[in-house]
């Protein structure tokens, strides 16, 4: 599910989910479980990365299908816990973009701190809307966090992907390495930032995301029964079910 290296004082977090490294409630869990541990380690700093040409393609959809209302009434708060998660570890948290990173895999990279990106073929963005779908309060708070609002608009309103180049250019990424390079770098960046004192560190990180995260947890508490309910309606089960069998279709 998420294997854990070390490589000296850095964490290396490997999602291993199947070829999309697809993220599903058994993820979230997970994540959780190896954060609650790297909270209080001695590691200095995380890089997260995927496995082969793919960082995530985002939510399992199949597994929505398939769990329908009880599994989704499980999902949305577990991925909301899971990107918040992310947003607010303490120590310095790198993304190794070694590949596609869609939708709800671009969020995740999206929470972290850096993020090095592999240069050629991957392409970024959020196609919620394409599938059907609302963003989740925290999504979409992390999203304007690190996105310029016209660049929010952009991506958010066409469900487009970019290239690496690109998606340096908007804010997706800091900067680009070959595909062989994107690990090493990304623990290099992982490095310079664990060399700053983890007391500074975490202040420092805490007050620069604090109104975010402030502004997600009073919009849960108005929004987040609404986004389930929609993700629950029969149509937007209907949508995915489309979105699936269009995408299998250019396969």
């Amino acid at each position: 599910m998420i294997h854990r290296e070390d490589r000296g004082s850095i964490a290396v977090l490997r999602i291993q989910t199947g070829k999309a490294n697809a993220l599903d409630t058994d993820f979230f869990d997970a994540l959780e479980e190896q954060f609650e541990y790297l909270e209080i380690s001695d590691h200095r700093a995380v890089v997260l990365t995927g496995t082969g040409s793919m960082f995530s393609a985002g939510v399992d959809l199949q597994r929505v299908l398939d769990g329908g209302v009880t599994y989704l009434r499980q999902f949305i708060p577990a991925l909301s816990r899971g990107l918040k998660r992310l947003f607010s570890f303490p120590r310095p948290l790198v993304a190794a973009v070694n590949g596609h990173a869609i939708a709800g895999g671009c969020i995740v990279a999206l929470a972290c701190d850096r993020r090095v990106v592999s240069s050629g073929k991957a392409k970024l963005g959020v196609t919620e809307l394409k599938v059907g779908v609302p963003f989740p309060v925290s999504a979409m708070e992390v999203l304007r966090f690190q996105l310029e609002d016209r660049a929010v608009q952009d991506l958010v309103y066409s469900g487009r992907l970019v290239g690496p180049e690109e998606a340096i250019s908007m804010g997706l990424a800091d900067e680009m390495a070959a595909p062989e390079s994107v690990l090493d770098r990304a623990t290099e960046v992982a490095l310079e930032l664990g060399a700053i004192p983890s007391s500074a560190f975490a202040l420092t990180k805490r007050h620069l995301r604090a109104e975010v995260l402030d502004r997600i947890q009073q919009q849960e508490l108005r929004l987040e029964d609404e986004i389930v309910h929609q993700w629950c309606d029969p149509k937007t089960m209907a949508a995915i079910r489309t979105f699936m069998q269009a995408t299998v279709g250019k396969r």
